[in-house]
């Protein structure tokens, strides 16, 4: 099967194996895991940023930031594609007891202008406090589109000047950092929390960290126990993140290559309606005459490949570590036979 469901189905190298069963560990609750120290060291580094904390997944550290940034009466702005709203169990509401204010952005992509306009009143007792403001980069439901960064520096700044937090959803971030070749640490200076995945396009088996200030890692510490987030003899999968931190971040242009290959297979075809442009990894396309996604990925799935509907018209793939050349010549071969 050519599997494109997600990056998420990736599994680990044998190289990445070998770094995880040699790794020294302890008990991390205590603080006594030399690897997972390691790691979250290494992950604030690189983003230049204070402090981190490794969790097992992507919808623990968004939720644990929001905790964080947040209190009751108080309100989350975001995009409506955002993740944080549609993905994570309705989360903001039942850990945080928070409102969301969801902004219409160009394919989840919001502004400094949209975010200005959508801040409330804080005298004003019938709306919530706006709190803050939570971007995604890349944003999946965008297809996989990028921020331009200095619309990040405006929004980073209208956040300062109205006392608001800025989170960061990266759980594709390093894909982001990849297409437009963005200095990390540039992300470190205008965000108080960014949450990084490591078993996406990175290929670790489980995982990801938040990254901020040594002040809210502190508090997100309490908060991912009251999660039951806490782990104890983690540093093996830790060390899968090591290694993956340092060999497979500049691979991802090659996903990002067979994507627009991809994308421009299924230009034309006489299924599809229309593609949304590439910029990473995340190919979604619109089948033509109101065919429903559902009844096309069973389709797909027959001649042995792996979709997920994203819409009642649309369908995703997404390349990952796993999907090679040859698989990529193999799905435009099926693909042009439908």
């Amino acid at each position: 099967m050519i599997d494109l469901r997600s990056d998420t189905i990736t599994q680990p190298t044998a190289a990445m194996k070998e770094a995880m069963m040699a790794a020294p560990v302890g008990d991390d609750v205590f603080g006594e895991d030399p690897t997972i120290n390691a790691l979250e060291q290494k992950a604030a580094d690189y983003f230049g940023m204070e402090s981190a904390i490794f969790c097992p997944s992507g919808t623990m550290t968004n939720q644990i930031a929001i905790r964080v940034h947040t209190a009751p009466h108080t309100e989350v702005i975001c995009d409506e594609k955002s993740h944080i709203y549609l993905y994570e169990g309705g989360g903001i509401a039942y850990n945080s007891f928070a409102s969301v204010r969801l902004l219409h952005g160009d394919r989840g992509r919001i502004t400094a202008e949209m975010i200005q306009d959508n801040i409330n009143n804080p005298d004003d007792v019938h709306a919530p406090i706006s709190t803050l403001v939570s971007l995604e980069n890349t944003m999946n439901k965008g297809g996989g589109c990028v921020y331009d960064f200095k619309e990040i520096e405006k929004i980073s700044q209208l956040c300062k000047d109205k006392k608001l937090k800025l989170h960061l959803d990266g759980a594709r971030l390093f894909n982001a950092l990849v297409a437009k070749d963005d200095d990390p640490k540039q992300y470190g200076k205008h965000f108080d929390t960014i949450s990084i995945c490591l078993s996406k396009g990175l290929g670790c088996p489980v995982g990801s960290l938040l990254l901020g200030t040594q002040e809210d890692i502190k508090k997100a510490r309490r908060v991912r126990k009251v999660l039951g987030g806490g782990m104890r003899q983690a540093g093996f999968l830790a060390a899968a993140g090591i290694y993956a931190l340092d060999h497979h971040i500049n691979r991802l242009a090659d996903d990002h290559n067979r994507a627009k290959r991809i994308a421009s297979a299924l230009d034309g075809l006489n299924f599809v309606d229309s593609v949304l442009p590439v910029e990473t990894n995340i190919v979604i396309f619109k089948l033509a005459n109101n065919a429903l996604s559902v009844d096309f990925v069973e389709k797909l799935k027959q001649k042995g490949i792996l979709a997920v509907p994203f819409g009642k018209h649309d369908v995703r793939f997404v390349t990952h570590l796993d999907f090679d050349d040859d698989m990529l010549e193999d799905l435009i071969k099926k693909l042009k036979a439908i």
